[in-house]
């Protein structure tokens, strides 16, 4: 399996979660919030790679951010 990247709001994440374990309700809404958050720099790189993709047509943008980030 090879290595994937990991996006700037995983990091964010991976760094803050811990101050949320401790309260449940807390939690929830911050694990909401990040999937919002993750799939909004999702679309983002997407957007990019469609730009900087455009007329190449080998690699779609989604397909880049799968393949750079995973699913």
């Amino acid at each position: 399996m090879e290595n994937k990247k990991q996006t700037a709001v995983e990091w964010y994440w991976d760094k803050i979660k811990s101050h949320f374990e401790h309260d449940g309700d807390l939690f929830e809404t911050a694990t909401f919030t990040f999937a919002i958050a993750k799939e909004k720099e999702k679309q983002q790189i997407i957007d990019t790679a469609r730009y900087y993709f455009h007329e190449h047509g080998k690699l779609t943008p989604e397909k880049y951010y799968n393949e750079t980030y995973g699913k």
